[in-house]
């Protein structure tokens, strides 16, 4: 099983991360379409294990750069968000072996 990547990206600081890119696609879009000049959005990612443990630390950068009249105005963001790494790979936000606070009843089992 591979990572749901719209998930992973949804879990990512919270959710801020998924609102931080689509803020930057809006706005060097518009600066392209206003100045006719090209703009860059980049997104990267490190991944570094936490300790001994199924766990890593995701660090991930959004910088981009918006097209004005006479240059350009440019951005760069970093932060980290710790998930679990499944034995297929998976990397999500919460451990897959982990129980459920509050189990399925009986109607919604076979539902």
């Amino acid at each position: 099983m591979s990572t749901n990547t719209p998930e992973f990206m949804a879990d990512l600081d919270g959710g801020v991360f998924e609102q931080k890119i689509g803020r930057a696609l809006s706005d060097v879009a518009l600066g392209v379409v206003n100045h006719g000049k090209v703009g860059k959005v980049t997104i990267s990612f490190d991944i570094k294990q936490i300790e001994s443990s199924r766990q890593v630390a995701i660090s991930h950068k959004l910088s981009y750069s918006k097209p004005t009249a006479k240059g350009k105005l440019s951005e760069e963001n970093t932060t980290s968000t710790p998930m679990h790494v499944g034995t297929t790979g998976n990397v999500t936000i919460f451990n897959e072996n982990q129980q459920s606070l509050f189990p399925k009843t009986e109607k919604e089992q076979h539902a």
